[in-house]
């Protein structure tokens, strides 16, 4: 018997309060993870700034400057990720998360695909993105993907820089 259906849709309004649900879900997670990661989300987003950074995102993530995506299994959203651009003219993967109920569906990688599709539809010439060194799963998805590793592509205070791993993607390779 087949499971649930399993889609990515680009977010509508109405669906952004999933979104926003989903992202302090990813939130919560990266504070579980280990003490040096709640230490980093607690200085990077703070819970006012995070709020902010969501209350932004239907025209941060939004095209034609980014991309948001939200992922159902069945008729349960259960993951999401953001394409923002930065200021040389990349694009920047964010908060990719699937919950528990998703993980090992493939929902994760179809999401990440997505993305990087959505990233060249809009002509940008890399991705960039960084994850904890705790998250393993996420370094075999992006290395399999075909990101590579590299240094930091913006200024991470040095708490941070044992902790962070940054990949990036170059798009204008076929």
């Amino acid at each position: 018997m087949a499971g649930p259906e399993r889609i990515i849709i680009p977010t509508r309004t109405a669906e952004f309060d999933a979104v926003r649900d989903l992202a302090w879900a990813y939130r919560d997670y990266l504070l579980d993870l280990s003490e040096a990661d709640a230490e980093i989300v607690r200085a990077f987003y703070p819970v006012d700034k995070y709020r902010t950074v969501l209350d932004q995102i239907e025209t941060d993530h939004a095209p034609p400057k980014g991309q948001t995506r939200l992922a159902y299994l069945g008729d349960m959203a259960v993951g999401c990720g953001m394409v923002q651009t930065l200021p040389d003219g990349s694009a920047e993967i964010k908060r990719l998360y699937v919950t528990d109920a998703a993980r090992g569906s493939g929902l994760g990688r179809r999401l990440c695909e997505t993305l990087i599709e959505d990233c060249r539809a809009m002509g940008f010439p890399r991705i960039l993105l960084d994850t904890s060194r705790s998250l393993d799963a996420a370094q075999r998805l992006y290395t399999s993907l075909g990101f590579k590793s590299r240094g930091p592509y913006q200024p991470i205070p040095d708490i941070a820089k044992p902790f962070v791993l940054f990949y990036e993607m170059d798009l204008t390779a076929r």
